[in-house]
């Protein structure tokens, strides 16, 4: 039995999904989903500000990395390590910039390379940000 043959409904969903765009994310949504991070931190917020500290200080060397891709394959794979990452924390607009970003033959495209990249890094920023404000140095968690 195939795959095709077990799951028709999901796989034709899935297949329209994925050429389909997601809408933008509403301005009320937060950077960082809290409980999606919280769950894999079993509500611990000093492993939840160091988890997030990481991201913060990775995302932008991987930005770079997509940046500086010469080939189709390297933005392909700089894309998806950025989407996982976002994910695994609850970066939810990073990980959807960098999912499109994983689907774009980007190599070619010099403009709309350069305006994911900038949108990138803007939602870095804003990752950036949320996360100071949420988890001051040496201040108490929040």
């Amino acid at each position: 039995m195939s795959l095709e043959s077990a799951r028709p409904s999901r796989l034709r969903h899935a297949r329209a999904l994925a050429g389909t765009p997601r809408p933008a994310l509403p301005a009320a949504v937060e950077p960082i989903d809290r409980a999606h991070l919280s769950r894999y931190t079993l509500g611990s917020l000093e492993l939840e500000r160091e988890i997030l500290g990481l991201f913060v200080a990775q995302l932008p060397l991987s930005i770079e990395q997509l940046r500086f891709a010469v080939t189709d394959r390297e933005w392909q794979v700089a894309a998806h390590t950025i989407k996982g990452s976002a994910r695994a924390v609850g970066a939810g607009h990073v990980s959807q910039l960098a999912l499109e970003a994983e689907r774009l033959p980007a190599v070619e495209d010099e403009a709309e390379r350069a305006r994911i990249l900038a949108a990138l890094e803007d939602a870095a920023e804003t990752v950036r940000t949320y996360v100071a404000e949420t988890f001051p140095a040496g201040g108490p968690l929040a």
